[in-house]
């Protein structure tokens, strides 16, 4: 879950990431027959990511573009442990992720929508033990006001799950969360141990330190 890198457990724990945007003017392919098959300028705000590619449709444009992406070793931004013992844990794996923008006839964003693949890992530097995870999540932007970022409300759902033999599951986030476009949390269903853990919790990552043998 990633943004930032527990992967979208942050997105399911953190209030949403507002993104610093501007503007930018794009060549962008007509599918529209008014066109009659001459590129279309328009400003679109904010701008899409160079990854994704734009094209007109009926009420709008729609931006679309696949990546797949290979990082850390990170830190996750869970401690195990107490005092001299406490061991960060770090964060590594593959993301591959799909994303889709939906601008009005004005160039402004409305929607936008991310699906996201993890297969990775947290592991204990200390010593090297390793819990691997998989990640199936969606995040869907709303704007209130087309084009501008911070009046969005954030929505994550999907699961992320660590499983250990002979332990099972060791932490697990699956179901539904909601911020408001100032980060208020305004919804959550389903387990969601890493939003507890960042909310105080830090009982709710016992199993998984038990697991990278830092607890």
């Amino acid at each position: 879950m990633r943004t930032p890198r527990f992967r979208t457990i942050t997105g399911l724990l953190s209030a949403p990431a507002i993104l610093a945007v501007g503007l930018a003017t794009f060549t962008l392919a007509s599918a529209g027959p008014a066109a009659a098959g001459q590129p279309v300028t328009q400003t679109l705000t904010p701008p899409p990511p160079s990854f994704e590619t734009c094209k007109t449709v009926g009420n709008g444009f729609i931006c679309e573009g696949a990546r797949t992406l290979t990082y850390g070793p990170d830190d996750a931004g869970i401690t195990c442990g107490t005092g001299a013992g406490a061991v960060d844990i770090l964060d590594q794996g593959t993301h591959n992720q799909h994303a889709i923008r939906f601008y009005n006839t004005d160039g402004n964003l409305t929607k936008r929508v991310i699906y996201d693949q993890y297969f990775s890992q947290f592991s204990n530097p200390l010593t090297g033990a390793a819990v691997p995870y998989t990640q199936h999540n969606t995040i869907t932007d709303v704007l209130a006001v087309p084009g501008d970022f911070t009046s969005a409300t954030e929505t994550f759902t999907g699961q992320n799950n660590f499983t250990v033999p002979h332990m099972g599951a060791v932490f697990l986030n699956a179901g539904k969360v909601v911020f408001g476009a100032d980060g208020t949390l305004e919804f959550r269903a389903g387990p969601q141990e890493g939003l507890d853990y960042f909310n105080g919790n830090t009982a709710a990552v016992a199993e998984l330190c038990t697991a990278l043998g830092a607890s």
